[in-house]
């Protein structure tokens, strides 16, 4: 079984930055990628970023591309999504996600097996 546990979420003014960090702790932490995930109100959940567990390759949406900027340190087990110039539109609840198996679509929350609360993100205009 593997824990998330997500934080740095916050209200911040449109243009502005955060820094969300993901935890990951557990008896098997056997990740092939981690990824972030999130979901407005009204909205179905979308895939943000993902990382290959080994830092080699990187996944962006095209809506927040050269503007969010994910990272992982294995040391400390922890994922990190750098969010800079933010805009109204990213506005949601944002998770953090480990694919365990190179099965799936990186981009399809399905092809995750674990999942952590979430952490609000607002950004006001």
């Amino acid at each position: 079984q593997v824990q998330l546990v997500e934080s740095g979420g916050g209200l911040v003014q449109a243009g502005g930055s955060l820094r969300l960090s993901c935890v990951a702790s557990g008896d098997n932490l056997n990740t092939y990628v981690m990824g972030w995930f999130r979901q407005a109100p009204g909205k179905e959940r979308e895939f943000v970023a993902a990382i290959g567990w080994s830092a080699d390759s990187t996944y962006y949406a095209d809506s927040v591309r050269n503007r969010l900027t994910i990272s992982v340190d294995n040391a400390e087990n922890t994922l990190y999504l750098q969010m800079n110039n933010l805009k109204t539109e990213d506005t949601a609840v944002y998770y953090c996600a480990t694919k365990i198996r190179p099965i799936g679509s990186i981009q399809s929350p399905g092809s995750y097996a674990y999942w952590g609360q979430g952490t609000q993100v607002t950004v006001s205009s």
